[in-house]
């Protein structure tokens, strides 16, 4: 592994936890709870933080090749593509594979709010992997 590797993982979870914890914990937890979206009164822990990592790993893993894929470019600019790109995927399952499977009332309201923070989050995530791996000599080097 090499440093801009860990870099990286360490960034997808230092701004995940900067975006999520604020966003589902402070700001929007009682209209989650009154939702129906969270039904467990403490969260089991381990199991978020392993999600976070192995979504970190993920992006970590394929962003320098993307990047190679698309010819460069601006790191910044990349990186937030990138970031929406694979974040789809977990958009999908975070808010209607979830709301498909769970009794969350309006469905709209959870829908609006948790694409609002996936957008916030996998924009923020694909910045901040593009920067640590900037340009693509960088990355190859890395």
């Amino acid at each position: 592994m090499n440093k801009k590797f860990i870099l990286a993982i360490v960034a997808y979870f230092a701004v995940t936890m900067a975006t999520a914890y604020p966003w589902h914990m402070l700001l929007f937890h009682e209209k989650y709870v009154a939702m129906g979206a969270f039904t467990r009164g403490q969260p089991i822990m381990p199991f978020g933080m392993t999600a976070v990592m192995l979504q970190a790993v993920i992006f970590a893993y394929f962003y320098p090749l993307y990047y190679s894929h698309k010819g460069g470019g601006p790191p910044l600019l990349r990186g937030i593509q990138f970031g929406l790109l694979l974040g789809i995927t977990v958009w999908s399952v975070m808010v209607f594979a979830t709301a498909a499977k769970f009794a969350i009332e309006p469905v709209s309201d959870f829908v609006l709010l948790g694409t609002a923070f996936q957008l916030i989050q996998f924009v923020a995530v694909g910045a901040a992997i593009g920067l640590v791996y900037g340009h693509p000599d960088t990355v190859a080097n890395s």
